[in-house]
């Protein structure tokens, strides 16, 4: 008679081996999306030509969806490159800082005449008078203060870069992305935020006030960039 006999097999799980990789601990997850968050936050809220821009486009209510979404994806992109090294590549090319700082200062002083430009018109300013541009002019302004501003460089390639890379390789994608969150969730807030503010921009002063203050921070900032020229 046949005797059959029955092995039992031990399970064993190699969750490392079956993805070929190792994966990042769901611990370490939120510790680092909220230290790039909080980073790239603390560097984006501050007064600057960027900020002014797309707080002028939402008072008056043109464009302000892409312009928010081309501002996040530019950081994104700019503190992906940082993260993967191209912040070591740019210090080593003084030329090419040079050569942004001199595009930078050329388009903040034009930009910054234009603001003084529009303060003094005496033709009443409001929120619906208002001349507008097409989508095009709104995104190429908006690119011209993301990528010939210096700065722009130093916080989010080199800064944030530096930080980024300070991190595990399988955790630096999970920083980028609470970096990313916060520069798109900032100019969300400023860009539709900025509606609460329509009935003080009513009036023409408010407005003259407004370009008063873009004029006075566009050529504070290129005068800055012109100290920093070697």
């Amino acid at each position: 008679m046949m005797k059959f006999y029955f092995i039992r097999l031990r399970r064993t799980s190699f969750p490392e081996w079956k993805s070929g990789v190792i994966r990042p601990r769901m611990t370490n997850i939120f510790p680092t999306f909220l230290t790039g968050f909080a980073m790239s936050a603390a560097l984006i809220m501050a007064i600057g030509a960027q900020n002014l821009f797309v707080l002028r486009q939402g008072l008056k209510r043109e464009h302000v969806g892409p312009i928010i979404l081309f501002c996040g994806c530019a950081d994104a992109i700019l503190i992906a490159a940082g993260v993967g090294g191209v912040g070591a590549l740019l210090g080593t090319a003084p030329q090419l800082a040079t050569a942004l700082t001199i595009g930078g200062v050329l388009f903040l002083a034009w930009y910054g005449f234009k603001a003084f430009q529009r303060m003094m018109a005496p033709e009443a300013m409001t929120v619906t008078t208002q001349g507008g541009i097409s989508l095009r002019q709104a995104l190429g302004a908006t690119a011209a203060f993301t990528f010939l501003n210096p700065h722009v460089y130093l916080d989010t390639v080199l800064l944030m870069g530096a930080a980024g890379s300070a991190h595990a390789p399988a955790m630096r994608p999970i920083f980028v992305a609470g970096a990313a969150t916060a520069s798109i969730s900032w100019f969300a807030a400023l860009g539709y935020g900025a509606r609460i503010l329509t009935p003080l921009f009513a009036r023409p002063a408010a407005w003259r006030v407004l370009d008063a203050l873009v004029g006075i921070v566009m050529f504070a900032l290129a005068a800055s960039l012109v100290r920093s020229l070697p």
